[in-house]
Formats: structure tokens, sequence, C-alpha cells
């Protein structure tokens, strides 16, 4: 899935013990971005993914289903830039083991749910979950590229963790009607037990250290004070934000891809519970949410392949794909929806591809998570202010 371009010394004359040392960060990168994506497939692979259909079906209404979705991106919102720059000072490899500890609180707790309230709460505790792992996995595998001299490879890395997000996600709604079946007591217990196998697994990644020269390394750091510890926090906070002031044209990257994102990630969430009432069998909801994430591996592929055109240019067309979009979900039939929301996903994963490659290049490393949080900041942040009015228009519609 993943190739590596040959970067090894050409040199005449290159000791061997330098091939020998390349050879050996080359398989050690190989097997970290395999452990990466396994971590993925894991992490994305449910059969809570249709959450919404779950909730609707529960007897949630679509306003109250937003207001936990508004829950979502409250709480995201307050520890999504923090969580980055825990991150960046005490590991990345730690926090995403934190992350899944999170996610599996949260399925406890909407085990136990019985009404809105503990339905928000677990809601609140996925939302540290997605706190702890965005941009965090996306830094150390930059990252542990980067040691190895392959960091060109990365966007073909993200590429194919944008793949298996979508397919994960499909193959999760794909799973609604027997998640429906069981029950969603048995269908987040599930989650579980796929928690505690994750863990096991992220525990084998190794660290990477940035050096403030913006080298890496992957030795540890040496213990510090409780002092000199919130001295490093503060000054990862301090050089993330002046990054941002002079790097203006970053921030205007992050709102782009964020705008498009979120438009894109409510139109699928909402579909869940609305192409049924426009005719489609309960039966075939899964196969039609499938469809719909396939689009997303199709502009994942697209930003890969096509040639490179300006960003300027690219955001254009993703706008206007999920405009077209947007028109489409609008029509009376189902298929017409289904389609709709397929071109969303392949706009907002053909941008995802392109802003995350130019800004993993822009990010120094010391500050590559809380730079990353920061951009998901920016999504929490658009998603805020458009889920609340998007429950209330998609239940008028």
């Amino acid at each position: 899935m993943f190739k590596f371009e040959n970067n090894a010394p050409e040199k005449v004359g290159a000791k061997n013990v330098d091939r020998a040392k390349y050879v050996c960060k080359t398989n050690t990168a190989k097997k970290q971005i395999s452990k990466l994506y396994a971590s993925s497939v894991l992490g994305n692979l449910s059969l809570t993914g249709a959450w919404v259909a779950i909730l609707a079906a529960r007897g949630f209404s679509l306003v109250e289903i937003g207001a936990s979705e508004t829950v979502f991106h409250i709480v995201s919102l307050i520890f999504e830039i923090p969580s980055g720059v825990l991150a960046d000072v005490f590991g990345r490899r730690k926090m995403l083991i934190v992350s899944t500890v999170m996610r599996m609180i949260a399925n406890v707790v909407m085990i136990l749910s019985g009404g809105l309230v503990t339905v928000c709460i677990s809601i609140g505790f996925q939302a540290l979950a997605y706190n702890f792992s965005s941009g965090t996995g996306d830094a150390l595998a930059y990252d542990s590229l980067k040691l190895a001299g392959m960091e060109s490879g990365f966007d073909k890395y993200n590429a194919n963790q944008l793949i298996i997000y979508r397919l994960c996600s499909g193959i999760s709604t794909l799973c609604a009607g027997f998640a429906l079946f069981i029950g969603h007591r048995a269908a987040y217990g599930t989650d579980l037990i796929t928690g505690v196998i994750q863990i096991f697994l992220l525990m084998s990644l190794y660290e990477v250290y940035p050096g403030n020269d913006g080298s890496v390394k992957n030795k540890r750091k040496i213990a510090v004070s409780a002092t000199d510890t919130v001295n490093e926090l503060k000054m990862c906070f301090t050089k993330s934000f002046a990054f941002i002031k002079n790097a203006r044209n970053a921030m205007g990257l992050m709102l782009c891809n964020s705008l498009v994102g979120a438009v894109d990630i409510l139109l699928l969430f909402y579909l869940q519970a609305k192409l049924t009432e426009k005719g489609l069998p309960e039966e075939a909801l899964g196969f039609a949410l499938l469809f719909m994430e396939m689009g997303g591996i199709v502009g994942s592929k697209l930003s890969v392949k096509i040639p490179k055109i300006s960003y300027k240019k690219m955001f254009v067309i993703s706008l206007l794909l999920v405009g077209f979009g947007i028109m489409a979900e609008h029509s009376p039939l189902w298929f017409v929806m289904a389609l709709g929301g397929f071109i969303s996903a392949m706009a907002d994963d053909a941008l995802q591809v392109r802003t995350n490659a130019i800004l993993q290049d822009m990010f120094p490393s010391e500050q590559r998570a809380t730079l990353t949080s920061v951009e998901s900041f920016s999504f929490s942040i658009i998603m805020l202010f458009l889920t609340l009015p998007a429950g209330a228009f998609f239940t008028i519609w």
C-alpha cells in the first residue's frame, strides 16, 4: 500500500556503515507506518459507525442528535490545542494510547446511557479521543519518515490513511442494520475489545523526538522536573502561535480545508437518517453509506495521481463539488442524494490530502502535533457554528 522512494546514499566511496544505517532506518520507518495503518483500521472499524442512525433508532430527534454533535465540538474546541501540546512535549505514542482509553470510556458510558445527558457525556469522551489522536498520528508518521529521509512520501501516507478511514467508515456503516439488530449496548461492547487490541499495538510503536533545531531523533528525552515541564508546555504554546502569526497562509489553508470538510461531514451525517425517508429500503442503507464513503477513496487517489494545480483552483473546484452535493441532496430521489454524498466526499478528501502535504512541509517538528491540532481546532469552530443550524435545516427539509 505504501511505497518508499530510494533515497540511499549514492556518493562514490560511501561507507558500508552508512548504507546499513540507511537500510535500518528505512525498515524501521516501514514497520512504524504499517503499525500506524493497523491502528487506524482498529480505531475506525466499528459496528457503531452509523451512530446517527443508532441514536435515531433509540428515539432521539435530529435536533437532539445535533445537540450531542455540538457537545462534541465544544469539548474538541477546548481540548484540541492542549492535546497537541501534550503530544509534542510528552510523546505522540503516549497520547495515541490516551486517545484509545478515552474512546473506551466513551463506549462504556454509551452502553450505560439512558437519556440525552449521558449520551452527551459519552460524546464528550469521544471528542477527547479525537483530540488526542488528531494530528498526533500524522506528526509521528511525518517525523518517522523524516528520520529516515523519506518525508516526501508523506502525501501517499496521508492519502492511504484517508482511504483507510473512508473504507472502514463505509464498512462500519454497512453494519448499521446488524448494529440495530443486536442493540446499541452489544454494538458498543465490541468496540471495547478492539480498543484493548489497539492499545497493545500502539505500545509497540517507537517514539520520535523533535529537536529544537528542526531535526528529529529517536533517543529518549532526559527526565525533567515539574517546573521544566511547565516551561516546555508554555514554550510549545508560544512558538506554535508565533508560527501561526507569521505564517498566515498556513492558517488560510487550514480554514479552507476545514470549511469543505465540515460541510461534507454534516451532509454524510444527516444522510444516515434521511435516505430511508426518501424511499431507500432500510436493508440497503449500509450499502448506500458505503457507496458515499467510496467517494473519499476516489478523491484521495485523484489528489495524488492528477497533475498538480494551484491550491486556489483546487479549493474552488472542491467547494463547487460540495455545493453540487448539497443541491443533489435536496432531490426527492434517494439515489441522487447518495450521488451527492459521493461527490462531496470525493472533493473533501482530495483537498484534505493536498492541504496536509503542504502544511506538514511548513510545520517545524517540535510543534508539529500542536500545529496540526490548530487545524482540527479551526475545523471544530466551523462545525460548532454549522451543526445546530444544520440539524434544524435537515429537520425542516
